[in-house]
């Protein structure tokens, strides 16, 4: 039997792969204060806690960047930069020791925030959907594959806003690896393929205007160019 709709089903999202192919999006999982020079710049302490994660709506991505709305009813929009796993399978409980098996690639991408709408949901206990779940508010540069850029350990990643540089680091200095984080993640939620995992932002997040352009990059592997409208 042919299904019916009541309106037209919207297509997948898909991120184009570096040489060629397509990577479609399932879910977006965030880490939160990965960074030890992040946590102490948002007052929290950095000792090593157990992760806690948050979600994006799917349609938050922007796929390779472009132009990007400001968002309403927000008087501070922040950048955030952060590496983006991208699974190409998954399970339940993953052992440590496995999890880098279930990576197709790896991407930069911009975790923008409406500080004040968090700050003010931190200070009444209540979700961050509104500060993190913005339309565009994921944008993200092409997948490189394992296969192409092999695992990413102790790379550059930096965010320059109208050139000038607002954030860096060395991906050696997440608190929880890349492994870590797919392990503990995956005793909470099954992981699948097409999964993100955005995996925390360095110190230096700050304010964004209509009209900045961000460049985002991880050094020889990928960069992503962003237009605040």
């Amino acid at each position: 039997m042919t299904k019916s709709f009541i309106f037209s089903p919207k297509g997948s999202i898909v991120i184009p792969v570096l040489g060629g192919t397509n990577y479609p999006v399932r879910r977006v999982y965030c880490v939160g204060r990965n960074y030890e020079a992040h946590a102490l710049e948002m007052g929290n302490n950095p000792v090593k806690d157990p992760p806690f994660f948050f979600m994006k709506p799917v349609e938050s991505i922007v796929s390779e960047g472009g132009e990007i709305a400001y968002p309403p009813e927000t008087k501070e929009y922040h950048h955030e930069v952060e590496l983006v796993v991208a699974l190409k399978s998954g399970g339940i409980s993953i052992r440590v020791a496995d999890a880098l098996n279930h990576v197709f690639g790896y991407a930069v991408g911009l975790d923008m925030t409406r500080r004040d709408l968090q700050t003010e949901a931190k200070k009444m206990g209540r979700p961050w959907d509104f500060a993190k779940g913005a339309d565009q508010s994921a944008p993200i540069s092409r997948v490189c594959s394992v296969e192409e850029c092999g695992h990413l350990y102790n790379e550059k990643i930096s965010l320059r806003v109208n050139g000038n540089l607002k954030q860096e680091a060395k991906l050696s200095d997440m608190i929880w690896g890349v492994a870590e984080i797919i392990s503990y993640l995956s005793k909470y939620q099954t992981l699948q393929p097409g999964d993100l995992i955005f995996t925390g932002t360095p110190a230096g997040v700050g304010p964004v205007d209509k009209g900045d352009q961000l460049v985002a990059a991880i050094s020889g592997v990928t960069k992503l160019t962003v237009q605040i409208n």
